[in-house]
């Protein structure tokens, strides 16, 4: 009999939709999904599996969030032991996490605030960061764990004032795409990354956002009431006057 169960339970797991950010937030009444195309980094960021319901927004060291308030679910995926992966941090670590996923490993860079190139290829070919030039040091390593230390050193030297720099604005607030970044420069800066977008009948836009926070914290999909933001609307957040188009980018 127990077998039996057991057997159910499983087939009704394999049938049963993963729990990510497309699946868990239905659009609000009279919208829709906006497609994205499959493969796209705005497709990777709609897959990301989300922690249970009701799960809290922890910094790295495991208490929780002052940002917990606004959090309506919580990206599952890891934060590090160490007081890094904040705001543009978990931007670029998204990012990242995508090409990787996809090998494409060339497209793996990020500036540092001093103008620095940090280019995936040079570290897991084993070449490492002294004053602004690469030191050839060890071997290749393209897995996954020194995948993860290269993000660390990112996180070391880059931020709001680099990402801004590296990212194209959008002409177009309308065209909004998940993967677009609302993003403002400095000490300290702020942004948010859009996660998913629906549209209505008269093509007004809602999206979801996700960010990280100071001190370093899990990777958070945002709530002001509702999880759905849009354009035009003041965002009662920490940061939520960036929610706005002058501050719309793109990679």
């Amino acid at each position: 009999m127990k077998s039996i169960l057991a057997f159910i339970l499983l087939a009704l797991t394999a049938f049963t939709p993963a729990d990510n950010v497309h699946t868990r937030f239905k659009p609000s009444a009279g919208y829709t999904h906006v497609a994205v195309a499959p493969g796209s980094f705005g497709a990777y960021l709609q897959s990301l599996t989300l922690k249970p319901a009701g799960t809290h927004t922890k910094t790295y060291t495991g208490s929780i969030a002052r940002t917990d308030l606004y959090t309506a679910a919580v990206i599952d995926m890891s934060i590090g032991s160490q007081d890094l992966q904040q705001c543009a941090d978990a931007v670029m670590r998204l990012r990242a996490e995508y090409l990787y996923q996809q090998k494409n490993y060339k497209a793996i860079a990020f500036n540092f605030t001093s103008g620095f190139k940090c280019d995936y290829i040079h570290y897991a070919d084993g070449y490492r960061y002294a004053n602004d030039r690469w030191v050839l040091k060890g071997k290749k390593d393209y897995s996954y764990p020194n995948f993860l230390r290269y993000m660390n050193l990112v996180f070391s030297y880059a931020g709001t004032l680099s990402l801004q720099k590296e990212l194209k604005p959008v002409t177009n607030p309308n065209d909004i795409k998940a993967g677009d970044v609302f993003i403002k420069g400095g000490s300290p800066g702020h942004c948010f990354i859009v996660m998913d977008v629906t549209e209505n009948s008269a093509h007004k836009k809602q999206f979801l956002l996700a960010q990280s926070f100071m001190p370093a914290q899990n990777i958070q999909v945002l709530e002001d009431g509702s999880p759905w933001f849009s354009l035009g609307t003041v965002a009662e957040v920490p940061y939520g006057e960036l929610v706005d188009a002058k501050y719309l980018k793109r990679f």
